[in-house]
């Protein structure tokens, strides 16, 4: 039996799906810890992510922009990360298409 405190972050990609996949790996009242896929996925025209939480991801594989209100662009490749302070607006502009890309995400309060 699969122990369900351990788990691989790679382990059942897919490689195409409609919409981004979100897992939540663990989380409290104060804290969660997200994997998210995306398959050339990006934000909707218009739509910009407004959290109450802030919130610091890394890219485990793959590629992906994002973009902030302020028109800063980040790049972010396997090992690069960016805290995104609550209520900054944010969008992801790309992800790479044929290979998945993987995030780590831990959104957090003070």
């Amino acid at each position: 039996m699969p122990d369900p405190l351990c788990g691989n972050l790679f382990t059942d990609l897919p490689s195409a799906i409609p919409e981004e996949l979100t897992d939540v790996l663990a989380s409290s009242n104060s804290v969660r810890i997200e994997r998210i896929v995306s398959t050339g996925h990006s934000s909707r025209e218009g739509f910009w992510y407004d959290q109450d939480e802030h919130e610091w991801v890394v890219v485990l594989k793959g590629e992906g922009k994002l973009a902030f209100q302020n028109a800063e662009t980040v790049h972010l490749k396997p090992g690069d990360h960016v805290l995104i302070p609550a209520h900054q607006r944010h969008r992801v502009e790309w992800t790479t298409p044929e290979v998945p890309t993987v995030w780590l995400a831990v959104f957090y309060k003070e």
